[in-house]
C-alpha cells in the first residue's frame, strides 16, 4: 500500500501515515518545496485520504553549498514546503534538518482516520475502469531540460523537439508535480472508487503491477492509452532512455490511477476539471479491468495523448498534435 495503516486501541480509529524524500529536481527551490509536500502527501489521496492532521519535514542541506546559498535556497524550500501544507489542509509542526554531501527534502504525513475516510486499494473487479489524474513524462521533461545546456544529448533530440517546446513541457511537468491530488482523492469517495495508487518511482507499469496484486479479486489491469507531455513520446524514443511508453519511465508526485466502476469513469474525468476546483486538474480513461491473475499489462502499440503544456498554442507543437488536448477522455 502507499500508506501503512495501523488499528488504534480506541474507538475504531486508524493511524495512517506515510514517508518520503527525495533529491531535488527542478531548479526552483520553492517550487522543489511544493513538489516533495505534494509528493508526501499524494501517498495518503492515493488512499482516498483528503485530510491531513500533521507533517514532519525532512531537509538536509548540502555541505558543498556556500553561507550565502544556503540562506537563500534553504528558506525558500522550506516555504514551499509549507504552502503545500496549508493548500493540503495541514501544517508542518517540526522535522528534522542535516548537512549532508547532498540536498534532501522530503517528510512525514500523518492522519487519524475513521474507516469510511479512507478507501483500501483492493476492490477492483472485472468491468471497472483505470483513470489517470496527471499526465505523464515528469522525468523525460526535467532531463531534457537539463540537456538543452549539454550538447552531446541535445544533438540526439534536437531533430524531434525545440528548445521552446522542452521549456513548456518542463514548465508543465514542474506544475503537474506540485499539483496536489486532494481533489481526486475526495472525488473516489463521490464516484465509488474500488482501487488506488499514485505512480511515482516505478512508472505506471509498475504501480499498476503492484496494485493489481493487491486485489482481492482474480483480475488483471490492462493500459490501452498513455497520456504524456507533449512530444516527450518523441524525446524518449529518440533518446533510447526512460522507457516512457513502455510504462517505466519514473515520475514525480504523479498522479493517481483509479479503478471505477465503468459507469462512473466518465463523470468522474468530467467532474475534475470543474472550475469549483481550480485549474490545473485533468484526467483521462487509460484502461480497463478484466478477469486475470493480478497482473498488469500495456498493450503493444497504446495510443499516446498528447498533453499540451498550459501556455501552449497550437502553434507551438508540431501540427499533428494541435487538437490533442481534445482526446481527453477518449
Amino acid at each position: 500500500m502507499d500508506s501503512c495503516v495501523i488499528p488504534l486501541r480506541h474507538g475504531g480509529l486508524s493511524l495512517v501515515q506515510t514517508t518520503d524524500f527525495f533529491y531535488p529536481l527542478v531548479e526552483d527551490p520553492y517550487m522543489m518545496g511544493r513538489i516533495a509536500c505534494a509528493n508526501v502527501l499524494s501517498d495518503l489521496h492515493a488512499m482516498g485520504i483528503t485530510e491531513c492532521d500533521n507533517m514532519l519535514m525532512l531537509l538536509s542541506v548540502s555541505q558543498s553549498m556556500s553561507e550565502e546559498e544556503r540562506e537563500k535556497v534553504t528558506p525558500l524550500m522550506i516555504k514551499g514546503f509549507r504552502d503545500a501544507a496549508e493548500e493540503g489542509g495541514t501544517a508542518v509542526t517540526g522535522g528534522q534538518t542535516v548537512v549532508n554531501p547532498w540536498i534532501i527534502i522530503g517528510g512525514v504525513a500523518t492522519v487519524v482516520c475513521q474507516p469510511n475516510e479512507f478507501i483500501m486499494p483492493d476492490s477492483a473487479v472485472v468491468g471497472d475502469v483505470l483513470v489517470l489524474t496527471k499526465p505523464l513524462g515528469t522525468q523525460v521533461a526535467v532531463n531534457a531540460h537539463q540537456w538543452l545546456d549539454n550538447p552531446e544529448r541535445w544533438n540526439k533530440v534536437k531533430m524531434v523537439v525545440s528548445r521552446e517546446e522542452v521549456e513548456l513541457a518542463y514548465q508543465e511537468a514542474m506544475f503537474n508535480m506540485a499539483t496536489l491530488n486532494r481533489t481526486a482523492a475526495g472525488l473516489m469517495h463521490t464516484f465509488n472508487a474500488h482501487a488506488a495508487t499514485d505512480i511515482t518511482g516505478f512508472g505506471i507499469l509498475g504501480h499498476s503491477q503492484n496494485l493489481a496484486k493487491q486485489q482481492r479479486n482474480e483480475v488483471s489491469f490492462v493500459i490501452h492509452n498513455l497520456p504524456i507531455i507533449a512530444k516527450m513520446a518523441a524525446i524518449s524514443k529518440a533518446s533510447g532512455r526512460f522507457g516512457l511508453l513502455q510504462g517505466t519511465s519514473a515520475e514525480t508526485s504523479g498522479g493517481l490511477l483509479i479503478c471505477l466502476p465503468r459507469e462512473q469513469a466518465a463523470r468522474f474525468c468530467s467532474e475534475i476539471k470543474s472550475s469549483k476546483y481550480g485549474e490545473g486538474h485533468q484526467a483521462w480513461i487509460v484502461g480497463i479491468v478484466e478477469k486475470g491473475n493480478r497482473t498488469a499489462r500495456i498493450i503493444d502499440k497504446p495510443r499516446v495523448i498528447e498533453v499540451l503544456p498550459r501556455g501552449a498554442t497550437a502553434a507551438t507543437l508540431a501540427p499533428d498534435h494541435s487538437n490533442a488536448s481534445s482526446e481527453t477522455n477518449a
